[in-house]
């Protein structure tokens, strides 16, 4: 395959709706794509993320703890 074959589009049927599709890559059609980014598409938002506190049992080893 050459560089130039990836950029034809694709001839398959859309794995969402059976309908013939038309794209660059394999995956939902358009009108698909377009449903699935209003019914199930949202803002983005920040994430809070505990931070992290080793294990009560775990212990430094003697190399750790030599003066």
């Amino acid at each position: 395959m050459t560089p130039t074959d990836a950029a034809e589009p694709l001839e398959f049927t859309c794995p969402r709706c059976a309908q013939p599709a038309t794209a660059r890559f394999w995956g939902p059609c358009d009108t698909c794509r377009a449903s699935l980014r209003e019914n199930l598409g949202g803002d983005a938002r920040d994430v809070a993320v505990a931070a992290y506190e080793p294990k009560a049992n775990v212990t430094p080893n003697q190399v750790a703890t030599k003066d």
